[in-house]
């Protein structure tokens, strides 16, 4: 897959494991998607994948990188419309 490939299945994973917000937007924590089975079988470097959406502005989250254990409650929110 490529970067724009991977964002598209990250967008879709978020929706399947997050929650809805009256915005628009759904918002998931980063230790949900880093255990999820599913996309730990997906995403290879589900990090980089992450990193690559909010600099294009599809997603956002506090901090640069994350990290397993340390950040698993760092809410990740998917941009409504996005």
């Amino acid at each position: 897959m490529n970067v724009d490939e991977e964002i598209e299945q990250l967008k879709e994973e978020i929706k399947r494991l997050g929650h809805k917000q009256n915005d628009g937007s759904y918002k998931v924590t980063f230790g949900v998607l880093f255990n999820d089975d599913r996309c730990a079988n997906i995403f290879e470097a589900l990090v980089g994948t992450l990193r690559a959406a909010k600099k294009r502005k599809i997603m956002t989250y506090d901090g640069e990188l994350l990290l397993q254990g340390v950040h698993d409650n760092v809410e990740i929110i998917l941009k409504e419309a996005a």
